[in-house]
Formats: structure tokens, sequence, C-alpha cells
């Protein structure tokens, strides 16, 4: 089965071609940073705008690339929530339209159940049920994964998620957008730190997460610095190993809480280098092991809901309706 899969939820524009037998084809993805960072962050009518540019080029790409034509296509998988309303319209309005033009089958895949996903399409040998955390600009969860479309929330953020305290707190620093992985690549070439950042939410139980506070934190301690460069980089290690170490204690909550020491790191702050060492480590020292999607897969991307998508095909899943209907807040579980 050839599977495409449309990505707009947001600011980036991802097509791909998976097949079930052969695995991923093909996949393209084009960046809107370039459009955005004028603005300081994601203008949703720019991003809308953006999308109904490129999806056609990329779709002629990626069959390109995987030498089969749209008549090959057995069914076309697009994201429909949660994400900017009018980029998930654009969307799946054209998957939607495809699909009716070509009399094959369309379904609408959950945004986040696909970063889920991710890991698995690369480690056919991860099985479910598995413990994931999902770090990105939106969202910020613990979940336990029992079976595809069988998702637990075990902890939520109560108001930043991780990617998004990232991005803020470099633009309070006066780091461009997007400042986040800017501000993470500082903190790695940063030996040492006089700063020592609170780990929010630790010291009780549970497993919820809360980064509004160190961000202030943070703002603060730029205030009464020198504001240099020296400043910026010790903050950012500070601000960094504050985050990781508690995204670490709320993983081990979770692992112990489940019983569970398989772990899937998904979303685009799984692409951190030193959060990736620190789980890769830990794991390790309890005998459990973790995976993580390739970078490429890590932000959003195509190839992610062709996977989705492909695996609920296979269970004879498809749209009911030939209309378009998508969800800017659609709860994962």
């Amino acid at each position: 089965m050839f599977v495409l899969g449309i990505e707009s939820s947001c600011d980036e524009t991802g097509v791909a071609i998976y097949h079930s037998q052969k695995g991923l084809l093909a996949h393209a993805l084009h960046s809107q940073i370039d459009t955005h960072r004028v603005h300081g962050g994601v203008v949703p009518e720019l991003a809308s705008r953006d999308h109904v540019n490129y999806l056609i080029p990329l779709l002629e790409q990626v069959l390109r690339d995987a030498s089969c034509s749209k008549d090959d296509l057995d069914a076309i998988a697009y994201t429909a929530g949660p994400g900017l309303i009018g980029a998930l319209l654009v969307g799946s309005s054209f998957a939607k339209s495809l699909a009716y033009a070509l009399s094959i089958p369309a379904l609408a895949i959950h945004h986040l159940e696909a970063h889920l996903l991710a890991a698995q399409m690369e480690n056919p040998r991860l099985d479910f049920p598995f413990v994931a955390l999902l770090v990105s600009g939106g969202h910020c969860q613990l979940i336990e994964v029992q079976n595809l479309g069988q998702y637990r929330i075990l902890g939520d953020t109560m108001d930043d998620a991780v990617g998004e305290a990232f991005d803020k707190t470099a633009k309070l620093m006066g780091i461009p957008y997007p400042g986040g992985p800017i501000l993470a690549a500082l903190a790695d070439e940063c030996q040492a730190t006089p700063y020592r950042f609170p780990r929010p939410m630790t010291d009780r139980p549970g497993l919820e997460f809360s980064f509004s506070g160190l961000k202030t934190f943070a703002l603060n301690t730029w205030n009464k610095s020198n504001k240099d460069e020296q400043a910026k980089a010790e903050i950012a290690k500070a601000f960094q190993t504050a985050v990781i170490e508690t995204l670490i204690i709320k993983v081990k909550r979770a692992v112990e809480a489940t019983g569970n020491k398989r772990l899937v790191v998904a979303g685009g702050v799984g692409a951190n280098k030193a959060l990736r060492i620190a789980l890769i480590n830990w794991m390790q020292q309890i005998g459990g092991e973790v995976f993580f999607p390739a970078l490429e897969y890590c932000t959003d991307n195509g190839a992610m809901i062709a996977y989705a998508g492909c695996l609920r095909l296979l269970k004879g899943e498809q749209d009911r309706s030939a209309g378009v209907e998508v969800k800017a807040r659609w709860p994962l579980a």
C-alpha cells in the first residue's frame, strides 16, 4: 500500500510517501523560519499562505523521488489537528480533494499520535507498550502508550511547553527567532555556570510540568547580569540544565509508576543533544532502553503522518465523510 502523508499543522509543510512493505520511500519538507523570523514568531495567516504555495511542488518532488505517480497512491493521510486552524484547513482540503479526484480513501491523523509513532517507523523492534515523553514547542506530556490508539496521559504541562519555554527565554535575552535551538547551542558550548535555576514542581509528587516560573527566573537573572555574551551563555547553561533535570525526574517517576522500561522521546525538543545523552545514560543504568526518532523526524514532517496513516489504514480505517473537518484542539486521550 502506497500512502501519501501531508503535514501542515503549523509552520512546516511536509509531504511523504510510505509503503506498507518497503517503508519510507520519499519525504520532503519546507520550513517557514525565514518567513516568520522578521515577525519574531509564527504568523498564522502567513503560515497558511505558505502551505498553499508549497504543497504541490513538494508532492511532485516526493513522487519523483519515490519513482511513482499519483495513480500509484492507495490512500492519503493528513494532519487534522491539533494545530493552527487555517494551516490545518489548507493541508486537509488539499488531501481530501486529491483523494476524491483519485477515488482513494483519505484518513485524518492526530498530529501528536504521529509524533509518538515516529521512532517506531525506524525501529521495527520497538513494540507496544512503552512510555513516551512528548516534548515540543506546543506540548509537554508523559504518556503511557498501550497500543495504537490507546493512550493514557500521565502528566501534562500547566503552562508553557518545553520548546515554548526555550523560545521565550531566548527572546527575553535578545536571541532572534527561532531562539530555542540557539539557546541550546549556547548551553552546550558553555563549560560551567555560576547560576543554579530551580527544578519546578519536583519538590512534590506527581507528573505535571510547569516552566513559566523558570522563564521568569531566567529573565530576572539576565536583568541582574552584565548582559554580555558570557552571561547569555551561562544563563542558557543554567536554564537548560534545570529543564533537563526536571524532565529526567518526571520520567523516572513515570517509568517507576508504570514498570515499563521502554521510553520513547518524541517532538522537536527530542533533538536536544544534552537531553538525549542524559536519558540514554539513565536508561542504561536501570537496564532499560530509550528510542529517539532521527533528527529529521523530531520536528513536524510528512513521514510520520504517512506512517501513522498506513498503520490505521491497514486496520481498515478511513474518513467516513468527504467533507473537511479539522480540530485546532484535539486531546490525545
